[in-house]
């Protein structure tokens, strides 16, 4: 396309001309090469920046949270979503296992452990695992979340002075934006020294939507105290993004049509029928007889009309479509916020197991992701971290080294019979140890084998034997013949 400023050129030095246009012939050719690059009429207002991550969120993440929240507070599909996330993530809880030297130190680590989890919250609601509902809420909700790791006085009267006080990331000062001398700098809230590493956070002590909130300022808190939450998408990224950003309008559009739907069955209930009058007005100017007039209708009614008067009845007007609509709407919700649609919605009239346990199987993957790469890194291992290094300063434990697995929640069976004798098939064929069958259930194995050691003990005293017991049953519950048996 020739504009005047080519016609200009081209009048004035055309050699010049013939190299602009050469040029632009080569820089269409390559723009031809990916549809997307493509410039036009269609693509006119698709308007895009190359900013970085956290341009991007400084300028969009307020509102996107401050909507994400209401949609959750009033959407009952928003709503679902965040607990269903939640509830997948977490579940009872995270669980640490940990293996020291000894079994006795072992259980000593548990049971300050236990001790800890169920005092840590420094506003006394819940335990260490209520902690990690609320955060995966509030990351799924708002797309970040802060942990604040407090040390106690010995007047708190707690084995391990350590607690935890969950903050939403309004606490976090996004105005404290500002060079530093040394080479360091403070970014949306958050303090970088020279080589980028976290340093500290600037937090405000209430919250600034508190009805109780004065011009209070923002106060450094060290990095080593602060823990911080989100799922980070983009290299560099500082901060979260509500998990809703892809799918606000569209849970908004729906709301909205489905409000107009039923305002417009409304006004067709409040128009019952129309009465008509077939006779013409009198021509005498005088006033037509009178007569009562019926303006409510009750079941059974019988009611006679006057000559030439007639009643019709409102016809509403059809609305097909509007299921499969929805329907298609709210599969792309799904999509944006992680989920199947049947477990967006509830709706299991169109499923059977194949199909359910092929969309569950994509979904407990993407969990099975976020606890391993964001929930157990970010929070469960530095409250584990933090928990030891007080313990071990209070003198509670020696500095001993510690292994530790975490153990999620397990997935509940689709059918529990097929993926459980699956689980059977893999261990036996030597494809997964039995340790890693238990975990896969949410339990610790040191504690099922434990229990299983205990009931046999139990089982012999009293002589009793049962159908589970391999030590003397078949897989198939028949009696497995005794050494004396074998011996003679």
């Amino acid at each position: 396309m020739t504009t005047w400023l080519d016609s200009l050129v081209g009048w004035i030095a055309p050699e010049a001309a013939m190299r602009r246009a050469r040029a632009r012939n080569v820089l269409q050719a390559l723009r031809r090469g990916y549809d997307g690059a493509k410039t036009g009429r269609l693509t006119s207002g698709w308007t895009t920046a190359g900013s970085d991550a956290n341009a991007e969120i400084a300028m969009a993440a307020v509102r996107l949270r401050d909507r994400a929240r209401d949609l959750v507070r009033n959407n009952p599909y928003a709503a679902k979503a965040v607990m269903t996330h939640a509830s997948s993530m977490i579940g009872a809880g995270i669980r640490p296992r940990p293996k020291a030297a000894t079994q006795a130190l072992d259980d000593q680590i548990t049971d300050l452990w236990d001790a800890f989890t169920e005092n840590c919250d420094a506003d006394g609601r819940t335990t260490f695992y209520g902690i990690q509902t609320l955060m995966a809420r509030s990351m799924v909700e708002s797309g970040e979340c802060l942990l604040h790791m407090v040390n106690r006085p010995s007047s708190f009267g707690l084995q391990v002075p350590l607690q935890l006080r969950v903050l939403e990331c309004d606490h976090l000062d996004s105005t404290a934006d500002r060079d530093l001398p040394g080479g360091g700098f403070i970014q949306q809230g958050i303090e970088f020294d020279a080589l980028g590493v976290r340093t500290a956070y600037w937090i405000y002590p209430r919250h600034p939507g508190s009805a109780r909130q004065g011009m209070a300022k923002s106060v450094r808190i060290p990095a080593t105290d602060v823990l911080h939450l989100y799922d980070r998408l983009r290299p560099g990224q500082n901060r979260g993004v509500t998990w809703f950003a892809p799918a606000l309008l569209r849970m908004r559009d729906l709301d909205d049509y489905d409000m107009s739907e039923l305002v417009r069955k409304k006004m067709e209930a409040c128009f019952v029928g129309f009465v008509t009058n077939a006779e013409p007005p009198p021509s005498t100017g005088g006033e037509e007889e009178s007569f009562k007039q019926v303006e409510d209708l009750v079941p059974g009614m019988l009611e006679y009309l006057p000559p030439g008067r007639d009643i019709r009845f409102g016809q509403p007007a059809s609305t097909s479509g509007y299921a499969e609509y929805a329907q298609l709407h709210n599969h792309a919700v799904a999509a944006g916020l992680g989920l199947t649609y049947e477990l967006l919605t509830g709706d299991l009239s169109k499923v059977n197991y194949s199909s359910i346990r092929a969309g569950l199987i994509e979904f407990r993957r993407r969990v099975d992701a976020t606890q391993r790469h964001v929930l157990i890194p970010q929070i469960c291992q530095p409250v584990w971290n933090r928990f030891l290094s007080t313990a071990q300063a209070a003198g509670l434990i020696g500095n001993v080294p510690i292994r530790l697995q975490w153990t999620p929640p397990r997935f509940e069976a689709v059918d529990p019979q097929k993926d459980i004798m699956a689980e059977i098939l893999s261990v036996r064929a030597g494809l997964m140890s039995p340790q890693t069958a238990i975990s896969r259930q949410g339990y610790d194995p040191d504690v099922v084998m434990a229990e299983f050691n205990e009931m046999y003990q139990i089982w012999d005293l009293y002589k009793i034997i049962v159908d589970i017991d391999a030590r003397k049953t078949t897989k198939n519950g028949q009696s497995k013949p005794m050494e004396a048996d074998n011996a003679a």
